[in-house]
């Protein structure tokens, strides 16, 4: 007999039960355990509704990772599931079989589904494990059922399952917690996600990201949910943008934005693109940070001096993994701080992006003291910078200690550059071969990009799978 074997018998009698729905339902409260993630899939595969009703009222696990099997919610199978769960919940007394505590509707944990984990969830060891765990009695009221979804609201109206959902969580609130690990809104007006975030309980959200909107509008309309979310890990506001020239109503917003982060102690990164809003009042809110941050984005956008300078300033910057400022022009402002925060998380920095900032060749000897430090460094971009050749030299030189720098992109330097600020590929190639030679003199590059990106002769632009550019 062949090991799928046993699998194969347990679906064929799963067939056969399903044959006769009625059989089947009656049966479910006697079903062996052995039999009920088989007959689970076929009934869900073939839409048995009505057995699919019956068999959550009397599961016998304690997880149902739905979102695994159904990788795009339908909306008949979850009425179903949802139906037969309302029957339960309204129960006093409730089914003894009946262990479930997670409904996980994520696209996670397909293992649960694997026809070997049948024969080890339904082992005699197991099973006495198990025993010992369910049949021990509840203390006090039932707990709330858990259902686990991560969201992302794009449209209007809402998703027909999404808002099926949301309608059936908020009639049994109580009795059901909807958790949400990862919460996207997009273009959807503020009013919308106000109303997800009263139902979604906030101290699940752990991602969360926010595109499109007004920053005035964002902070007064949402600080009061942004300040209950205090398992928040990841914070991403995308292309928010502010219509206010009154300097002193944008401070007293980022002081109200910046109490939020005084309330969320295990937040680890930070991306704000379009950063502008901040600009002068950048401090207000790094300053509230509770928890040493691993990755903080600050994109697209204008900061001044002082906020420059009181990026080095505060202990919750002291462990950076990650820190991106591209396209934050840093031309006019002093870079020591900049050095200074580099020299500050040189022991684990991995990566750092300076893109675009318009850094200029005369800028550079504050930030290479701390840059050649920054042993764990992997990922270096510096293209769409101002860099002669000897600058450019001069940087590369000090990577010689830069073992693990696996990606690191430049930009071409000045003197190959016409009057209208494009490559001259004549001037740029063999400038482009020195500057090559300069490094491999300290270290042997891995992968490694030199000139304008995209580049306008390939087309090819910076990547993991890119060994070493040299298009002429």
């Amino acid at each position: 007999m062949s090991i799928r074997a046993p699998p194969r018998l347990l679906e064929l009698a799963g067939q056969s039960l399903l044959r006769d729905q009625a059989l089947a339902v009656s049966a479910m409260e006697e079903l062996p355990r052995v039999l009920y993630l088989p007959l689970f899939m076929e009934a869900f595969s073939r839409r048995h509704f009505e057995a699919l009703t019956v068999m959550v009222q009397a599961w016998p696990f304690t997880r149902l990772p739905l979102g695994s099997l159904m990788k795009t919610l339908h909306l008949e199978t979850l009425k179903a599931l949802l139906e037969g769960l309302h029957m339960v919940l309204t129960q006093k007394d409730r089914p003894r079989r009946w262990k479930l505590q997670v409904l996980d509707l994520r696209d996670v944990d397909e293992n649960f589904w694997w026809p070997g984990a049948w024969a080890l969830s339904c082992s005699p060891e197991a099973t006495s494990m198990r025993q010992t765990a369910e049949d021990c009695p509840r203390m006090g009221e039932h707990q709330p059922l858990k259902v686990f979804i991560d969201i992302c609201v794009k449209e209007i109206p809402q998703d027909e399952c999404l808002r099926y959902l949301f309608r059936w969580v908020y009639q049994r609130r109580g009795l059901v917690h909807l958790c949400c690990s990862k919460l996207v809104n997009y273009l959807t007006p503020i009013k919308y996600l106000r109303k997800s975030l009263k139902i979604i309980h906030l101290d699940s959200i752990q991602e969360l990201e926010i595109r499109n909107m007004s920053w005035p509008r964002l902070i007064r309309k949402l600080h009061c949910y942004l300040k209950e979310m205090k398992n928040l890990r990841k914070l991403i506001f995308s292309r928010c943008h502010h219509y206010t020239s009154d300097n002193d109503l944008e401070g007293r917003l980022v002081a109200k934005f910046g109490s939020v982060f005084l309330r969320l102690e295990h937040l680890q990164s930070l991306k704000i693109k379009l950063v502008t809003f901040f600009s002068g009042h950048l401090e207000q809110l790094i300053r509230c940070l509770q928890n040493p941050l691993e990755n903080l984005e600050l994109t697209c956008g204008y900061l001044l001096e002082e906020d420059v300078k009181c990026l080095s300033q505060y202990p919750s910057l002291g462990y950076l993994k990650h820190l991106n400022l591209s396209y934050v022009p840093l031309f006019r402002v002093s870079l020591e701080p900049l050095g200074a925060l580099l020299e500050k998380v040189a022991a684990t920095l991995e990566t750092l992006i300076l893109e675009g900032c318009q850094i200029h060749y005369s800028q550079l000897s504050a930030i290479l003291p701390g840059l050649s430090c920054c042993s764990q460094l992997t990922t270096f971009y510096f293209g769409r910078n101002f860099m002669s050749v000897d600058a450019l030299k001069d940087l590369l030189r000090h990577t010689s200690g830069l073992s693990k720098l696996s990606l690191e992109t430049y930009p071409a330097p000045d003197e190959s550059l016409n009057s209208l600020v494009r490559v001259d590929w004549e001037i740029f190639t063999p400038l482009r071969a020195e500057l090559m030679r300069t490094l491999r003199e300290v270290r042997q590059p891995r992968r490694i990009f030199i000139g304008p990106t995209p580049c306008p002769s390939c087309g090819s632009s910076p990547s993991e799978e890119l060994e070493l550019h040299l298009c002429c």
